[in-house]
């Protein structure tokens, strides 16, 4: 029986104000490791954008201190600071401790705003050990503090006159909570790669990241917005055409700006961004771009005879094969499926975005007759290499290659049918294939050995691809298709963990998974279900105790403090076949000690285009890469 508790009105909490946000700050900034810590940041940026989308603001500085802490800095209107009618409170207060308190609920003071739900400074502040706000307007000078969420006794104050040569702005510096986060050590490449993004898309502003920890400064302005983003992201890859393609339209209060320009590789890369929120998981928007841009292609192809010989219309994967595009609409009213914002849902939008397309860019294919056709025979191949393909080899392409149910042979599966509890390793070579299957889980752990190296799929067609067998054996295993066909939901795994030795030869094939899975099975790394094993290097060996070691380092380290400089025995691991089966479960396997390294995307245009840098044909911009970070390689076998 139960134990009797009491369920009435007196068990019934309200969590008051930024109580709750403490409380469970999943549920409004995502999670609380580095993407978490990192979205603290962009709460704040964010409502300086608005600012600029209004029209206000030219200019926002973003600094991380040597003390861990952050401040924005802009030259907006000023958070307002006269007294809140309701609260009797400085408006500043409010903003900074009431959740849904904001100007963005009404449209009046702000058309267009990314932080729409009115809990992003608040949140900030409930989350921050301790968050200082300096605001010039109103002719004066102000400035508030709060500790965790709470304003600081008589922490509001008029500092000075505003003196007349000084603009109005606002400063907002914080020092996140370590009692919340998991790690407070924010990454300077992981704010630029978001503050590049800010500035692409909103033509003009300029926005500055300076690191005092490192002393470094940079600079983001583009004016000429998304259609500078296209050229950036084919820096990396070589275009079919020398210009981007760029049209804009308005309808309904929805402005639509769309940006694209085709490359002759055979990845493409679509990316959506509604009020500038980086729409990973699309939405109308971006049904509303592929849509029209297949049907515009197909109807210039028809018109002009240029795909007679094709017995059906070009598909929206030939199409967009190879083709690098941004679509952005700015909405009065977006309706995002939660508050992480991934996919956009105002069924308006896909209308005003595709007879924007429609129109927009069915007048410069007529105009532009060489890109068109450009355009179109880059597509036309595809579609021939697609048709060429199925007919020479009946069993190629999806058929042979993922209908067959039976599982690869060389797959040792684990007994337990729930994904959520299942995990597969993927393995490097058939010794360390051998160690797994020995050492496993039965239970819950499958094994999948790999031989070699995987094809290189960033630089062929899905229908070569699947003549790999050690990819087909892989896709098969996983149990949800591939390419457009994949769905992530008939998924055999809930982890799939990449396991392959600690050298340079390990590194390489992790890369060529990492490229296959974000080409062609990218919900996975978006779910969070795949992983790296990070098998240690060093075991040493003391008096009945042993000691594992990542880097040599952590061995060194080991070696003084628990072994007074004389350990027994110090064994390197050349690679995960050279450990037995006990050894392997311990180390690598074994949840209670492995270490496992959670692969995510967290910016999709920043990942494409270092897959692009590190797997296409372009050397250049491979060489510029490896001269820029060879000073951060931790091993380098020569």
């Amino acid at each position: 029986m139960p134990e009797e508790t009491e369920y009435g009105a007196g068990q019934i909490q309200v969590l008051e104000g930024l109580q709750a946000v403490r409380k469970r700050p999943a549920m409004y900034i995502g999670s609380t490791d580095d993407r978490g810590l990192h979205h603290l940041v962009y709460e704040v940026v964010d409502n300086a954008i608005d600012e600029a989308l209004a029209g206000y603001c030219a200019s926002i500085q973003v600094t991380v201190h040597d003390d861990g802490s952050v401040s924005v800095h802009d030259d907006g209107r000023g958070i307002p600071v006269d007294t809140h009618e309701k609260y009797d409170r400085p408006a500043l207060e409010v903003i900074m401790t009431v959740l849904h308190a904001g100007g963005k609920f009404d449209s009046k003071s702000y058309q267009v705003s990314g932080g729409l739900h009115g809990v992003g400074v608040s949140v900030v502040n409930a989350l921050s050990e301790r968050l200082e706000v300096e605001v010039r307007r109103d002719g004066g000078v102000y400035r508030h503090a709060f500790s965790r969420g709470e304003p600081e006794p008589n922490g509001f104050e008029r500092v000075r006159e505003l003196a007349p040569d000084e603009e109005t702005g606002t400063e907002i510096r914080f020092w996140p909570d370590e009692e919340i986060f998991e790690t407070t050590t924010f990454t300077a490449s992981t704010l630029a790669n978001r503050l590049r993004e800010l500035a692409f898309l909103n033509s003009g502003v300029e926005i500055t990241l300076t690191d005092e920890r490192a002393g470094t400064d940079e600079s983001f302005r583009y004016d000429g917005g998304i259609r500078e983003f296209v050229g950036y992201l084919n820096e990396t890859r070589t275009p079919i055409h020398d210009e981007v393609i760029y049209f804009a339209d308005e309808a309904d209060g929805v402005h639509v700006e769309v940006a694209l320009q085709a490359t002759v590789e055979l990845q493409g890369s679509v990316h959506a961004f509604a009020n500038n929120i980086n729409t990973r998981e699309g939405g109308t928007h971006l049904t509303g771009f592929k849509t029209a841009l297949t049907r515009v292609v197909n109807d210039y192809a028809n018109e002009h005879g240029l795909v007679d010989d094709l017995d059906a219309n070009l598909t929206g994967e030939d199409v967009r094969e190879g083709l690098t595009a941004v679509v952005s609409v700015k909405h009065p009213d977006p309706q995002f499926e939660g508050q992480t914002k991934t996919k956009l849902g105002n069924s308006e939008v896909r209308g005003v975005v595709e007879s924007a397309t429609h129109e927009k860019l069915g007048t410069f294919l007529e105009e532009n007759p060489d890109t068109a056709r450009t355009i179109v025979h880059k597509a036309a191949e595809a579609a021939r290499a697609r048709k060429a393909a199925k007919k020479a080899e009946e069993l190629t392409r999806r058929k042979s290659a993922l209908e067959s149910t039976a599982l690869p042979g060389k797959l040792a599966d684990c007994q337990t049918r729930d994904p959520a509890e299942s995990e597969l390793f993927i393995v490097e070579g058939d010794s360390a294939g051998g160690s797994a299957k020995q050492g496993r889980n039965r239970e819950n752990q499958a094994i999948l050995p790999l031989k070699g190296k995987i094809l290189n799929v960033e630089k062929h067609r899905l229908d070569r691809i699947l003549e790999n067998d050690e990819i087909r054996a892989l896709i098969t295993a996983i149990g949800a298709g591939v390419g457009e066909e994949f769905d992530v939901e008939e998924a055999r795994y809930n982890k799939l963990i990449v396991m392959t030795d600690a050298d340079v030869d390990g590194a390489h094939i992790r890369t060529l998974l990492l490229t296959l899975l974000y080409r062609h099975m990218k919900p996975l790394l978006e779910a969070g279900y795949v992983y790296a094993a990070q098998p240690p290097l060093y075991r040493v060996r003391n008096g009945g105790e042993t000691y594992d070691a990542m880097t040599e380092d952590e061995r060194d380290a080991i070696v003084a403090s628990e072994c007074d400089g004389s350990p027994d025995q110090v064994q390197r691991f050349k690679g995960l076949g050279e450990m037995n089966p006990e050894q392997l479960w311990e180390t690598t396997m074994d949840p209670e000690n492995r270490i496992l390294k959670r692969i995510t995307v967290d910016d999709a245009a920043a990942a494409d285009r270092m897959f692009s840098v590190l797997m296409g044909d372009a050397v250049e911009p491979r060489k510029q890469f490896i001269k820029e970070h060879a000073t951060e390689a931790e091993w380098v076998d020569i």
